[in-house]
């Protein structure tokens, strides 16, 4: 990677912030432009240091991540946003996704998961944190949020189309291998070629890109 993406974080718990600043500032590709406790910090130091990508906590006094976001895209509707959640938000995920947020982590999320979600969004994807349920991502199929509409109708063979339905009923490769007599490899390379196609990184991605293109029914999810 040979840019540098300029981060803004925010977050109302001084201690989570910290150790999310000390971690980003440690990455060779990424610029700590600013750190904000609260939504009116956070569009401040945005309108003075207009950075590449914002990470933000929904829930936060003065003023929320929802309404800083609102704010943030009615500013610049190509803001790059991604929001900071705990588990018992999906609500508020929701609504920071048609807010304008281009994806969303669980505070408990890793490193790796992170940088991935960071370089997704910076590179104009979008992000859905691995451990996304399917109530949630029901949830975001129904909602406004669709990142699809404006790109080019994507194409899947039979075969890319069957093992997108059994991926995203949680199957591993080799369970879907032993199902329809392929090798573990053989679907993870197909596994390898769907995520690209639809550009995201993970099963969450498929499941939520298969649901906004009803590649997949929400009946067909386990909830």
């Amino acid at each position: 990677m040979n840019y540098d993406i300029r981060l803004v974080v925010a977050d109302d718990h001084e201690i989570f912030l910290d150790g999310l600043a000390l971690m980003l500032s440690r990455q060779d590709h990424i610029v700590l432009a600013g750190q904000a406790a609260d939504g009116r910090e956070l569009i401040e130091i945005v309108e003075k240091e207009n950075p590449d990508l914002v990470m933000t906590d929904i829930k936060m006094p003065r003023m929320d991540g929802i309404s800083a976001t609102r704010h943030i895209i009615s500013r610049n509707p190509e803001a790059r946003i991604i929001a900071l959640s705990m588990f018992d938000e999906e609500d508020q995920i929701v609504e920071m996704l048609e807010a304008g947020a281009k994806g969303y982590l669980l505070k408990n999320a890793d490193k790796q998961e992170i940088l991935e979600a960071i370089t997704s969004v910076y590179e104009d994807g979008t992000y859905y944190c691995r451990s996304t349920s399917a109530k949630l991502a029901a949830m975001i199929a129904r909602s406004k949020f669709n990142p699809y509409k404006q790109k080019e109708q994507v194409t899947f063979t039979d075969r890319e189309q069957e093992i997108i339905q059994l991926i995203c009923q949680q199957l591993t490769a080799q369970q879907i291998g032993d199902r329809i007599f392929l090798s573990k490899r053989t679907v993870e390379g197909y596994r390898t070629r769907i995520l690209e196609k639809m550009n995201v990184r993970n099963t969450a991605g498929v499941v939520m890109y298969a649901l906004k293109n009803n590649l997949i029914r929400e009946e067909d999810l386990i909830l």
